[in-house]
């Protein structure tokens, strides 16, 4: 079914224009506004409120009153809330894709795929909150019994990034909710439709007011900054990248915050000489270009042996040339645009990097004329050791190959760098799968695959990719502290 301009309209002319603090829908301070952009058209597509330092305190304010009845809610009540949430979130299914679309730039097809990847996480948490547990026995000594229970952290403050802006909110409360917390989030301003849209359907499925507030704002640290000082606040959680997670981590030091941080990457994707290259290639088309590649986890550095590096990258060439680049609303579009102007002049600078260096560009390599903010789906080819594009995460369609010929060879490659969010291997060897898994420093790996996030897995990285882990048994974790009490035997 086509989308018209009319649906677009009513689709952005339903989503509020407020904060959320409280249960209520209202102006910030001052009655400050800031627009939201498409970035295939560069077109305003709604002003909405503009939260001040002082929104973000009343925002904790309001989470802060509702802690302790949330806290103790049923676990039962928590858990089916998040799957009336569920519910709701698959009836709009196609509002939410539409409007990740118009705000993001992602193709359609993609964006409903983030639907059905976001919702998990509130089927998933929604299932997990029923089964928090602790533990009773008795001492070793034989002079007492243990009780060991888990406990909300509290309130917690949330940072969510531009990319994924369903599935990153989702991410962050439902486990939150599930656990017995309530949430302040800043949603990023690029956008933040999104998750004002899922508010509206968490309002409608029962939320108790003040649980979850949303404060979206044109000047991040002056409203975090203060948040983040105020020692109500137990739990801090962000998604971007590592130079601003270093920054939030030294000031949650200064409260001892609870801290999840998933930051930037550099993922490597190794293509050994006995790999299925019909795979690899599959694999190397979803790893790289799956949201324009502006994902933490798109493949960053292709690794492959010199022996199937001119084979693999023939056949790669063949399948971007082909790719249609467009507005993400239109029949066929694979590449949309990139987040913004930024965003284009990165990439492209980077693909002169490598040039100076010596690649050679098989396909792309260019910035598109016209309106919009997009960048041509781009393979470059024998590029340098010390190039930036090996170094820095490219977060643009651009897929940039260079060779090895030993196995050491591969991982040394591979951790020759400060970040480790996700590997990506493809080899045909049983064995040296496993080496592997064992080798790369990385907090997630996909073997033989190109896409690793679920729900049910923990998601997360080592080095300087962060520290905690969403989704998955492990998830909910971040959102409990854990008592232990001791009762003497008489």
């Amino acid at each position: 079914m086509s989308i018209t301009a009319s649906d677009e309209q009513t689709l952005l002319d339903s989503i509020p224009t407020g904060l959320y603090i409280g249960g209520e829908w209202a102006p910030a301070t001052g009655g400050r506004t800031f627009d939201v952009h498409d970035p295939a058209t560069n077109a305003v597509i709604r002003t909405i409120a503009d939260a001040t330092a002082e929104d973000g305190i009343r925002a904790l304010d309001a989470a802060a009153a509702a802690q302790d009845e949330w806290a103790a809610t049923p676990a039962r009540t928590r858990s089916e809330i998040l799957r009336r949430a569920f519910d709701l979130v698959q009836e709009h299914k196609e509002d939410l894709a539409l409007l990740m679309t118009l705000e993001m730039g992602k193709p359609l097809a993609e964006a409903r795929g983030e639907v059905v990847y976001g919702g998990e996480f509130l089927r998933w948490f929604s299932e997990e909150a029923v089964r928090i547990s602790g533990r009773y026995g008795t001492n070793p000594e034989g002079t007492g019994r243990m009780i060991v229970s888990q406990r909300p952290v509290g309130p917690s403050f949330f940072i969510t990034p531009w990319n994924f802006p369903f599935a990153m909110a989702t991410r962050k409360i439902a486990p939150a909710l599930a656990a017995g917390c309530t949430v302040v989030i800043k949603p990023p301003a690029l956008t933040p439709l999104t998750t004002i849209f899922f508010t509206k359907l968490l309002e409608q499925v029962g939320l108790p007011a003040g649980v979850v507030n949303v404060v979206q704002t044109s000047s991040s640290s002056k409203l975090s900054a203060p948040i983040i000082a105020d020692p109500r606040l137990r739990k801090l959680s962000f998604t971007g990248s590592t130079e601003v997670g270093r920054k939030l981590i030294s000031q949650a030091a200064e409260g001892v915050l609870r801290v999840s941080m998933e930051l930037g990457g550099n993922a490597p994707f190794v293509v050994f000489d006995d790999a299925d290259l019909d795979k690899a290639v599959e694999g190397a088309m979803a790893a790289k270009f799956r949201n324009i590649g502006q994902a933490c986890t798109a493949a960053n550095r292709f690794i492959v042996h010199a022996s199937v590096a001119e084979d693999f990258a023939d056949r790669i060439t063949e399948r971007v040339k082909a790719m249609r680049i467009g507005r993400g609303t239109e029949d066929g579009v694979a590449i949309g645009p990139l987040i913004d102007a930024d965003a284009v002049d990165k990439a492209g600078q980077l693909v002169k990097d490598a040039v100076d260096r010596g690649a050679n560009v098989r396909t792309g390599g260019n910035a598109v004329d016209g309106e919009g903010t997009f960048f041509e789906p781009t393979v470059i080819t024998d590029v340098a050791n010390g190039s930036d594009i090996l170094r820095e995460e490219i977060f643009g369609p651009v897929l940039a190959i260079a060779t090895f010929e030993t196995e050491e060879d591969a991982v040394r490659l591979a951790n020759d760098t400060e970040y480790g969010l996700v590997s990506y291997v493809f080899t045909e060897d049983l064995g040296r799968g496993h080496r592997m898994i064992d080798a790369l420093e990385t907090g997630m790996m996909g073997l033989n695959v190109g896409v690793v996030s679920n729900a049910a897995a923990p998601f997360g990285g080592v080095k300087q990719s962060g520290v905690g882990r969403e989704g998955g048994f492990e998830g909910i974790h971040e959102y409990l502290s854990t008592k232990y009490t001791l009762i003497p035997n008489d």
